[in-house]
């Protein structure tokens, strides 16, 4: 049985190798029941904000469908001045299912952590970086 990490660099480090293996539950399971997900930079019609554990797990659910996911390159997380807090840097990339059309997005990411769970985070992604013609996976998947 592992163990999931209190402090929040590892629980991210923890997570990201979760969706690798396109774990979404487990993924999902780092979150606190009322946590916060927010996408500041998401186009009209795409999710802006989801609230609590159901609603993430929903939105996370079939993104191993619309999204596979092969390496987070570039990995680097900051700490802050809250201990809760760290600031993540990174790029995503693998290929969409869909179309077969190659992925690489960059991502900042404002994430809080309490008591081993994630209790928001801020996930400033590029809506412009999508592919054309990989639009339908995202808007699928909610992404």
């Amino acid at each position: 049985m592992t163990t999931t990490p209190a402090r929040p660099a590892d629980l991210y480090g923890h997570g990201l190798r979760l969706l690798l293996d396109k774990d979404i539950p487990a993924w999902v399971d780092l979150w606190d029941e009322d946590g916060v997900f927010e996408f500041p930079f998401a186009p009209e019609g795409w999710p802006r904000r989801l609230e609590g554990k159901t609603a993430v797990s929903d939105y996370m659910r079939d993104y191993p469908n619309h999204i596979d996911l092969h390496d987070f390159p570039d990995l680097k997380i900051h700490q802050t001045d809250d201990a809760e807090t760290i600031v993540v840097e990174m790029r995503g990339v693998g290929r969409l299912v869909h179309s077969g059309a190659p992925f690489d997005m960059t991502y900042i990411a404002v994430v809080s952590v309490v008591d081993g769970r994630i209790t928001r985070y801020r996930d400033y992604w590029n809506p412009l970086a999508v592919p054309q013609d990989g639009a339908a996976d995202f808007t699928r998947s909610g992404r």
